[in-house]
C-alpha cells in the first residue's frame, strides 16, 4: 500500500484524482490510515499545552484529516455513479466505521471544552467558530457519557440501514426494470430509444429515480403503462421496514438531543429555523395546488374518454397539451444534442453572464469512459478550477441527478474547485444524444450547483462552495434554470441535430405558453412527496408504526394532500433523499429555495436580464461566499429585501 494514491496529494493538475491509478483495493486501508491519522491529529489539538485559539483549534481541525478527505470524494462520488459489487461490499463495511470516527472527534470532552474558549474578533472566522460550536452541540458534545453511548449506537445503526436503502434502491433500478418481449408495447418510443433498450433478445427500460417515469408519457399501450407504473412504485419493497425503523431511530435520537422530534433538530440549523416556518410555508400552498390539480384531472378525462387512472397522466397531459396548445414536447428533441446543449447553451450563458471560458481536456481522464473533464478560466484567463460531467444513465449509477466536488476551494490549502455534475441521459446505440426539454432543464440546473462550487472564494474547507444550509442549497441551482430559455441563450444552441436550423420560433412561443400548464400535477406531487417526508419525521420518541404503507395513506389524507391520481413523486420505498442522503426532515427545501429563486429572477429581469454586472453582482455577493455567512443575509445583499411568496405563487398559477 506504499503506493496509495490517496496517501498524497494528486499531481494532477487542480489535484484531479488519479483515476487511472485508483482501484478497489486502494479504498479500505486509505480510509482505516485516514481515520487514524485524523484521530492521532485531534488528540494533538485536544490535549495541547497552548491556550486555545482559533489557529490552533478550529483552522487545525480544518487541516486534519486531508487522507481521510481525498478517499472520501472520490470513493462516494463512485458509489454513486459507477458502482460495482465490490464498491457496495465497501460501502457498507466504511459507512458506520466513518459515523462512529466522526462521532469520535465531535464527542470529545477535551476538544469540546478548548473549542468553548476559543475567540476570535475576525468575522469569517467567527463564523466558522459558531458553525464548530453548533456541529459539535448537535452531535451531542453536551450529552452525559450514557446518553453519548447510545447516541453513537443510533447513528451507527442509522448509518448502516441507510447504505442499505440506496443499495436496495440501486439493484431494484435494474431488477424491477419493464421487460417486454415484442417491440409493439413500446410504441411511441422512437426507433433509436428501442434500438438502445434491446438486450438478449428482449427489451429492458430500467427504472429512474422517481414516481411517473418519463415513458409513461410516450408508452400509447395503456397495459404497459399500467406495467410500467406499478413497477415504479412498488420496488424495493423491503426499504418500507428499513424506513420504519429510520424513523422510529431518528426520533429517539431527536429526543435525546432535546428536541420534540426529527423535524425540528433538522430544521434548527437551517434558514427556515424552525418547524413552525416550515408548515406555514406548505400551508398557503396546499389548498390551491390540489384544486389545480382536480381541474387538470377533468380536462384529462375529457380527453381520454374515460376516468383515467394514475399511469395514465402524463400520456393524456400530452394529449391535452397538443390540443390545447397544439404542441408536442417531443418535437423538441431533435433541437436539443447533449454536446451543444453544453458547449452553446451552459457554457455560453456562463461566458455571457460571468465571463467564464471552457476549455476541455482531453488529457485528463475520469473514472469511466463517458466523463469528460473540463477547464475552466474566468474573462482575464486565470484558472478557476474544473468541471467534470458524466451525462449518461447506467445500471451502477443511482438515478436522479447531482452536483459534487472531487477538491474542495479552499483558501487555507490554496486549492481550487474540481466540480462534478451528474445526469441519467439515455445513451443511444448510436448517433447523438437528444435530450427532452426536462433533461435540458435539469442540466442548466444542475450547472447551477457547479457554478456554487467553482465560484466558492473563502478560506475554509467547512464553508466552501454548496456547504450551505440544505434550505438554500438548491437556490443558485434553481436561478441557472432562467437561461434554459432565454431567448438569446435558446436561439445559440437549440439547433437542429442535422441541418443546423434553429428551432423554429413558432415551437419556442408554443413552449412558452404552456409553462404554467399541468403546475398543479407538478405541485401536488412535490408537496405530497414533502407532507410525507415531514410526517416521517414528526414521530416522537417511542411511537410505533405497524405498516409503512398505511402510515403513507394516513399521512397525506392528514395533510389533506392525498389524491389518488398523482401519488407523491418518490413515495417511501425509494425516497432515497429521505432516507439515503441528507434531505430527511428537508425535501422542502427545494420548495423553499424556489421562493428565493422567483424572487431572484425577477430581479434579473428587472435588471436587464443577460448582463455581465448582473452576473458579476450575484457572483459576488451570494455565490463566492459558499457557507462563510449568514445564508438569508447573503441573499439580502444581492436583491436588497427581504423575500415574498408572491412571485413563487404567480409562477406556479396558485394565485
Amino acid at each position: 500500500m506504499a503506493e496509495n494514491p490517496f496517501f498524497s496529494a494528486s499531481s494532477l493538475p487542480y489535484q484531479l484524482p488519479d483515476f487511472g491509478a485508483i482501484s478497489e483495493e486502494h479504498y479500505l486501508p486509505a480510509f482505516e490510515r485516514g481515520m487514524a491519522e485524523q484521530l492521532v491529529e485531534v488528540e494533538a489539538i485536544a490535549t495541547g499545552d497552548e491556550p486555545p485559539t482559533f489557529d490552533n483549534t478550529i483552522a487545525a481541525l480544518e487541516r486534519s484529516g486531508r487522507i481521510l478527505g481525498r478517499v472520501n470524494m472520490v470513493f462516494f462520488s463512485i458509489a454513486s455513479s459507477d458502482s460495482t459489487d465490490g464498491i457496495m461490499a465497501i460501502e457498507k463495511e466504511i459507512s458506520p466505521k466513518l459515523t462512529k470516527h466522526s462521532d469520535e472527534i465531535r464527542l470529545n470532552r477535551a476538544l469540546w471544552a478548548r473549542i468553548k474558549q476559543v475567540a476570535t474578533a475576525d468575522a469569517e472566522e467567527a463564523w466558522l467558530l459558531e458553525k464548530y460550536r453548533e456541529d459539535f452541540v448537535r452531535a451531542g458534545a453536551d450529552l452525559s457519557e450514557a446518553d453519548q453511548s447510545r447516541l453513537m449506537e443510533l447513528n451507527e445503526k442509522l448509518s448502516t440501514l441507510s447504505t442499505d436503502f440506496a443499495q436496495n434502491l440501486l439493484k431494484a433500478s435494474t431488477e424491477a426494470a419493464l421487460v417486454v418481449d415484442d417491440a409493439k408495447e413500446l410504441d411511441g418510443f422512437d426507433e433509436a430509444r428501442v434500438k438502445s433498450l434491446e438486450k438478449d433478445g428482449k427489451y429492458v427500460l430500467p427504472l429512474l429515480n422517481f414516481t411517473n417515469q418519463p415513458g409513461l408519457a410516450q408508452l400509447t399501450d395503456r397495459e404497459t403503462r399500467r406495467k410500467l407504473y406499478a413497477l415504479s412504485v412498488g420496488r424495493a419493497p423491503a426499504n418500507f421496514d428499513l424506513a420504519i425503523t429510520m424513523a422510529i431511530l431518528r426520533a429517539e435520537r431527536a429526543a435525546l438531543l432535546g428536541f420534540p422530534d426529527h423535524a425540528a433538530y433538522s430544521v434548527a440549523d437551517q434558514t427556515a429555523k424552525t418547524a413552525e416556518a416550515v408548515e406555514s410555508m406548505l400551508g398557503q400552498l396546499v389548498g390551491p395546488a390540489v384544486r389545480n390539480a382536480k381541474k387538470e384531472a377533468e380536462a384529462l378525462a375529457e380527453q381520454a374518454g374515460f376516468p383515467i387512472e394514475p399511469w395514465d397522466w402524463s400520456f393524456y397531459t400530452e394529449k391535452v397539451r397538443q390540443a390545447k396548445y397544439d404542441f408536442d414536447a417531443d418535437a423538441m428533441r431533435p433541437y436539443f444534442e447533449l454536446n451543444r446543449v453544453f458547449r452553446d447553451g451552459i457554457f455560453y450563458a456562463a461566458g455571457q453572464l460571468y465571463g467564464l471560458r471552457f476549455t476541455e481536456r482531453t488529457d485528463l481522464r475520469g473514472y469511466h469512459e463517458d466523463v469528460s473533464v473540463w477547464e475552466v478560466f474566468n474573462e482575464d484567463g486565470s484558472e478557476l478550477g474544473l468541471f467534470v460531467l458524466d451525462p449518461y444513465a447506467r445500471a451502477t449509477k443511482r438515478g436522479g441527478a447531482w452536483m459534487n466536488n472531487l477538491v474542495d476551494q479552499s483558501g487555507l490549502f490554496g486549492e481550487k474547485p474540481v466540480v462534478m455534475n451528474n445526469l441519467n441521459v439515455t445513451k443511444p446505440a448510436e448517433g447523438p444524444t437528444l435530450l427532452t426539454f426536462d433533461e435540458v432543464n435539469t442540466a442548466f440546473h444542475e450547472f447551477g450547483h457547479a457554478l456554487h462550487g467553482l465560484f466558492s472564494q473563502v478560506r475554509f474547507p467547512r464553508v466552501s462552495g454548496t456547504n450551505v444550509p440544505r434550505d438554500f442549497v438548491e437556490y443558485p441551482s434553481q436561478v441557472n434554470e432562467m437561461w434554459a430559455t432565454w431567448p438569446e441563450i435558446l436561439a445559440n444552441y437549440a439547433k437542429h441535430h442535422e441541418t443546423g436550423e434553429p428551432m423554429p420560433a413558432e415551437l419556442v412561443r408554443k413552449m412558452q405558453a404552456t409553462e404554467k400548464f399541468n403546475q398543479g400535477f407538478m405541485t401536488v406531487e412535490y408537496l405530497s412527496a414533502t407532507l410525507l417526508d415531514w410526517a416521517w419525521h414528526k414521530l416522537a420518541a417511542g411511537e410505533e408504526v405497524a405498516d409503512a404503507e398505511a402510515f403513507e395513506a394516513a399521512a397525506l389524507e392528514a395533510a389533506q394532500i392525498a389524491f389518488p391520481l398523482v401519488r407523491p413523486r418518490y413515495r417511501t420505498n425509494y425516497f432515497a433523499h429521505i432516507f439515503a442522503g441528507g434531505y430527511s426532515a428537508g425535501y422542502y427545501s427545494y420548495i423553499w429555495s424556489e421562493v428565493l429563486d422567483a424572487e431572484s429572477v425577477e430581479w434579473f429581469k428587472e435588471n436587464g436580464g443577460l448582463k455581465r454586472e448582473n452576473g458579476d453582482h450575484f457572483r459576488e455577493e451570494l455565490l463566492s461566499k459558499g457557507g462563510s455567512l449568514d445564508a438569508l443575509t447573503a441573499f439580502r445583499n444581492f436583491r436588497g429585501r427581504e423575500p415574498s411568496i408572491q412571485p413563487l405563487l404567480e409562477r406556479r398559477g396558485l394565485v
